[in-house]
């Protein structure tokens, strides 16, 4: 199940884009895609509301703006350095450890909004990463019990202004 949000900046709604592209709005469920709607079994709770709901739901055109697929995530944790041909690009050696850092969870987007470049920007980075939606809370997390914390995956553009982050 794909899950989306759409409609107005700030006034998205909920729904799923179905295996056959249709697009549906599931608003009559009643949640939005949260950390708490992610944390209650959100998508076991959806998938057996749409078995006796679908059909009444309405459709949402593809000419629909696609907001961020997450509502106010509580963080957005990025891992530096974490593809070899990148480092080698940016002739930086590969880290012993990974490199951690955050960025404001305001940084997510729709696939075709658009991102705001600083002001006096001269090296402006951009990148394609798979983002991983955690979907309940994890702790030291043994490493064969890592993907019974996963919810799903999105894409993330991610961007940077290295004159400002490096220089």
């Amino acid at each position: 199940m794909k899950l989306i949000r759409f409609g107005k900046a700030g006034e998205e709604k909920p729904g799923i884009e179905m295996e056959n592209g249709k697009r549906i709005d599931v608003s009559a469920f009643g949640e939005d895609y949260t950390e708490d709607f992610f944390n209650a079994k959100g998508i076991s709770r959806l998938t057996e509301w749409l078995k006796g709901n679908q059909g009444s739901c309405p459709v949402v055109h593809n000419n629909e703006r696609l907001g961020p697929p997450l509502k106010r995530p509580s963080k957005l944790i990025c891992i530096g350095l974490n593809y070899s041909d990148h480092a080698a690009e940016s002739n930086m050696q590969l880290p012993l450890e990974p490199i951690i850092f955050f960025k404001a969870t305001s940084a997510i987007s729709g696939p075709d909004d658009d991102v705001v470049i600083p002001r006096n920007s001269v090296k402006t980075d951009w990148e394609v990463e798979l983002a991983v939606v955690i979907g309940k809370k994890a702790s030291y997390v043994e490493e064969k019990e890592a993907m019974d914390h996963v919810a799903g995956y999105m894409l993330h553009n991610d961007y940077s202004e290295r004159a400002f982050q490096l220089e």
